[in-house]
């Protein structure tokens, strides 16, 4: 008869080679010598739990790390977006602001810098720690917002623009947050973060014009500054420890991540889209204010639309998009998403020299919002997922790149299209492109859910 220990010594055998064999080495890392405090490498909160968690709920330290980082990009995008509605108005009163031209290069600078300068750092971000390149492009933002709040001219004014865009973080930023959740609850993570967005930006529409009037462009710029230096006390106190699981330890394999992605597939469309949904919102909105002015709701008044719509949408995503993530329909809440926003194009093409009313043009908002919504929480959960864990800010970096292409192109394109073929030839253009984005992202296969997959 063979006894209990008998059968039980071989595993215990086993069990030192088993822990030599996947020991992770614990070699020092190089640091930013200015941030080397922010780098404390500990494992990853989404990891901690002794027992597996229920795949479709966050963990106490995934939830700690959702909310915070929420925060982060909602402070930084708040500081962004509460400019742009008085940006055009407020910077003509300055010396070279009489130049229509001029206004708007200075406006757009923000967003070119950052297209240059998402990968740089997305990459620093995997060699060096998520923390010190978030802490660093948030002092350059707040630096950018004190040259722009002292601007004498238009001059200064586009400079303060261009140091603010060099602060791009947004890469590092969704990579932080990939490292610190898991795959299953990831969807759920970004949608904080990408609904954080959407609130500021309709914060944004109702706030600008009252502390234009109060403080002037210049008031405002400072308190984008203070927004920035308040989301990197988040970042050091309020923020989880970063994981060491992600950092490449040469330049050599921090080459080679960013080539592999460059050649994924299934990250080239997710790509593609972004710079096509960024692109179509930006340039959809160089004629939706002029349609709401001609229902007659005044300029000042676009936020008692824009708010409920944006508002009400990110209640349905909530309410479709994560139950269908949980039964593996990923991939079809996500082509439901384009297919909605090429829909509402069609829509405002067919409307638009009909003289829509508010409830029509509200309607309209609200599905494109749940559209919107619904692509801008799964297309970075799916980057973060495609990605190789080393490479995770390369990747990103990438897309937060032709996001930013996609909103430089969409203003250009899109100011363009309207002065030439006015509203209708605007929409049907957009409307084209998401059908191209359609037919390009309907191959694709979201990746099997998984509660503890990395």
């Amino acid at each position: 008869m063979i006894s209990r220990h008998a059968v039980l010594r071989p595993s215990a055998r086993r069990a030192p080679a088993f822990r030599r064999q996947y020991a992770v080495p614990l070699s020092p890392l190089p640091a930013l010598p200015a941030f080397a405090a922010l780098s404390t490498l500990s494992p990853s909160p989404a990891n901690a739990a002794t027992t597996p968690p229920d795949a479709a709920r966050m963990t106490p330290a995934e939830r700690r790390a959702s909310a915070s980082l929420a925060l982060v990009f909602a402070l930084r995008m708040l500081g962004l977006f509460i400019v742009l509605p008085v940006f055009a108005l407020e910077a003509a009163r300055l010396p070279g602001g009489e130049d229509a031209a001029r206004v708007g290069f200075a406006m757009g600078l923000y967003g070119l810098t950052q297209a240059f300068l998402q990968i740089p750092l997305g990459l620093a971000s995997d060699r060096f720690g998520r923390k010190p390149v978030i802490v660093a492009g948030l002092l350059l933002f707040a630096l950018g917002s004190g040259i722009a709040a002292w601007a004498p001219d238009l001059t200064w004014l586009a400079i303060g623009r261009a140091v603010q865009g060099a602060g791009a973080i947004s890469a590092a930023v969704t990579a932080f947050l990939a490292d610190v959740t898991r795959d299953s609850v990831r969807t759920k993570a970004m949608a904080m973060v990408g609904a954080s967005i959407a609130l500021m930006f309709a914060l944004s529409l109702v706030l600008a014009p009252a502390l234009a009037a109060w403080v002037g462009l210049s008031g405002i710029f400072a308190l984008t500054g203070a927004l920035a230096l308040l989301a990197i006390a988040v970042v050091i106190w309020v923020a989880p420890p970063e994981p060491r699981e992600h950092r490449p330890s040469d330049l050599q394999q921090l080459r080679a991540g960013l080539a592999e992605v460059l050649r994924h597939r299934g990250l080239l469309r997710l790509n593609l889209g972004v710079f096509v949904l960024h692109a179509v919102q930006l340039a959809m909105w160089m004629a939706v204010p002029a349609l709401l002015v001609a229902a007659g709701l005044p300029k000042a008044d676009h936020a008692q639309v824009y708010l409920p719509a944006v508002v009400a949408s990110l209640l349905v995503m909530g309410g479709v998009l994560f139950p269908m993530e949980r039964r593996g329909r990923l991939r079809a809440a996500f082509l439901i998403a384009i297919a909605l926003i090429g829909a509402v194009q069609l829509a405002l093409w067919a409307l638009a020299d009909a003289s829509p009313g508010l409830w029509t043009l509200g309607g309209l908002l609200f599905v494109f919002f749940i559209g919107f919504n619904t692509l801008e929480a799964s297309q970075p959960s799916l980057v973060s997922k495609l990605a190789p864990a080393h490479a995770r800010g390369a990747a990103l970096g990438v897309y937060n790149t032709l996001q930013s292409v996609g909103f430089f192109v969409g203003g250009a394109v899109g100011g363009w299209l309207a002065r030439a073929h006015g509203a209708p030839g605007l929409f049907a253009v957009c409307a084209v492109a998401m059908l191209v984005w359609l037919v390009v992202a309907w191959p694709m296969q979201a990746p099997p859910p998984s509660a503890a997959r990395r």
